[in-house]
């Protein structure tokens, strides 16, 4: 026919148009059971794009669906392997580890993928509360690390100053008047203060001492 015509080869029966964007899917909540013993529910996304368009059409059916699914399968086989403390304080390095796997499964299907990321770990209830007093007890626990850190410190300052006045016995003397200094400072109407026998005896020797000049 006269103009311009498409002629397209035999065997083609139809044409897909591939979308070679980075696409995201979700990972269905995943019942997983930690190497600890911990029941929890897992999710996490998957970050992916297509870099061989004939590959995805010819190799699988749906790569869309397919790379969910076995993202699922080891999201399962991963988490499996490690203790729940792993789980909560290492997520990034899990993170990387599922990645990996899932990309070289995907790789003959002309799917890159380029992340996953575990998005929540839900634990039971009866879990979470005793986490929750574990938690109570390891704070209980430091601050009284603290407080018995301090007393001892307390304690040392306590013996150093206690030997240098036992070195200086004048220097309690000094100290309870300055410590009568310094409540005449308050403007209290009313002070009573015991008087140690020692400072009686050290006036009495002063005087004694001037009279004997």
């Amino acid at each position: 026919t006269a103009g311009i015509n498409l002629v397209f080869p035999l065997g083609i029966d139809l044409v897909r148009k591939i979308d070679m964007r980075t696409f995201t899917i979700d990972v269905p909540k995943q019942e997983v059971i930690s190497k600890d013993n911990v029941p929890m529910h897992v999710d996490a996304v998957v970050y992916f794009n297509i870099f061989d368009p004939v590959l995805a059409v010819v190799k699988v059916a749906d790569y869309a669906k397919s790379t969910s699914l076995l993202g699922q399968t080891i999201l399962r086989s991963v988490l499996g392997q490690h203790d729940l403390d792993e789980m909560l304080s290492k997520r990034t390095e899990l993170n990387t580890v599922l990645q990996k796997l899932l990309d070289e499964a995907t790789d003959p299907w002309g799917v890159k993928v380029t992340a996953v990321e575990i998005k929540a770990v839900e634990l039971p209830d009866s879990m979470k509360r005793a986490m929750a007093k574990q938690a109570e007890a390891e704070r209980e626990r430091r601050a009284k690390v603290i407080a018995a850190d301090g007393e001892f410190q307390a304690s040392e300052k306590l013996a150093a100053a206690a030997n240098i006045i036992g070195k200086e016995p004048v220097g309690i003397q000094l100290r309870y008047l300055q410590t009568l200094s310094e409540i005449a400072v308050e403007k209290n109407s009313t002070v009573l203060f015991p008087l140690p026998m020692e400072i009686l005896r050290f006036f009495e020797g002063q005087v004694k001492k001037g009279k004997a000049d």
